[in-house]
């Protein structure tokens, strides 16, 4: 197809690398090649962690493979209820709905729940989850500049005559690290009626004092309204997403929800698997708080390389290069340094804007930062990237 030899030409061909090893941040490609992976959503390296895969396995051979039904017919075990119950508790949220992904949760919120007598405000840089979600719905679609609470609060005017009102944005804003500014939201929400929606799916687990998420660390907690998330990150890198807030809210998803209502219900190793990482976290903070350390050392140290990074706290840490075909060959030149990283380019990032978004881990040592930290000033030199 003549479209897909436009995307090889400008250098925007996706390719995906095949790793032969569990997911860590010591991983084996094809090649037979050790390698540092460095761009992970495993924040918290709980994807290999030994108690998490030994609940998985005590769950499929306890629960199954899995329920061949959806929720409302045969498809709800103990443990299902048990994890919705445990997001609950750990989010400080009423009730949660389980989905097989938090791009289902998203695609089955909106429409559920908003009418052509309603209205959406949307962050301009929401995750495509929220966009496509947004898309199903009849109600009328506002979206303000990124984080810009003056024209958030022009877009909640425009929309004064809607029935309801809500404001949808990432809690993290995945390509660029940034953080929602939800006391900001949260205080507009109040003065014009309106409701939060955030998709934390880059927070939860190590955002706030005890990883609860945005809204802990923005102090909001109980202000929020919606919280949507993935069992697919920082919650053990599996798969699955879920819904959590109201209880009227959730119990209505229960009822209406498409992706609920027509997908077979997670299967019992990832529901067993998650319940112990939310468990681990609930018992302590050692791995935010190292994930923490890790992502300020990082940050300074790629910093003092010369590379262009967008500043922030989070452990999403962006090397802004520009141009497409220079991310791809700077993405390849660190995989035979022994750093897996990607390079983003156009339709995930916006035209100009291509990157390396490298991902920092609890389960990085020291060690692991500063070879990752050399061998990216190595290759900007190799480069002719800078003096």
């Amino acid at each position: 197809m003549e479209q897909l030899a436009d995307i090889r030409r400008n250098g925007l061909y996706k390719s995906e690398r095949v790793i032969t090893t569990a997911q860590s941040a010591n991983i084996n490609v094809a090649s037979g090649a050790s390698v540092l992976n460095f761009c992970a959503n495993n924040y918290l390296g709980l994807a290999k962690h030994p108690a998490v895969i030994a609940a998985a396995h005590e769950a499929l051979e306890r629960w199954g493979y899995g329920l061949a039904s959806v929720r409302f017919i045969c498809g709800t075990q103990t443990p299902h209820k048990q994890l919705e119950q445990k997001i609950s508790e750990f989010l400080g949220t009423d009730d949660t709905i389980l989905y097989s992904s938090c791009f289902d949760a998203n695609g089955g919120l909106f429409e559920t729940l908003l009418g052509a007598e309603d209205a959406i405000i949307s962050d301009e840089l929401n995750h495509a989850s929220i966009i496509d979600g947004v898309r199903l719905c009849k109600a009328a679609r506002f979206r303000y500049r990124n984080n810009d609470m003056a024209d958030l609060e022009a877009k909640l005017i425009e929309a004064k005559s809607a029935r309801h009102r809500m404001i949808a944005t990432d809690g993290v804003f995945s390509m660029d690290g940034h953080i929602a500014n939800l006391a900001a939201i949260c205080d507009l929400a109040e003065k014009y009626d309106a409701l939060v929606m955030v998709d934390d799916s880059h927070a939860v687990g190590f955002m706030g004092k005890r990883g609860r998420g945005t809204h802990e660390f923005h102090n909001v907690m109980g202000r929020v309204d919606i919280i949507t998330g993935t069992l697919g990150k920082a919650l053990g890198g599996a798969s699955g997403g879920y819904t959590s807030g109201r209880k009227e809210i959730i119990e209505y998803l229960r009822q209406r929800s498409r992706p609920y209502l027509f997908s077979n219900t997670l299967p019992p190793a990832i529901v067993g698997g998650s319940i112990k990482a939310i468990e681990l976290l609930t018992e302590g903070t050692e791995l935010r708080d190292k994930l923490e350390a890790n992502t300020k050392y990082f940050r300074e140290g790629i910093a003092k390389t010369g590379f262009n990074i967008i500043p922030g706290e989070h452990p999403i840490v962006p090397i802004m290069l520009g141009d497409a075909a220079l991310a791809a060959r700077v993405a390849e030149a660190m995989l035979a340094r022994g750093v897996y990283v990607i390079g983003f380019s156009y339709p995930v990032v916006p035209q100009g804007k291509a990157r390396i978004r490298t991902q920092i881990s609890a389960g990085h040592s020291v060690e692991n930062l500063d070879f990752a930290i050399k061998q990216f000033g190595e290759v900007r030199s190799e480069l002719g990237l800078g003096a």
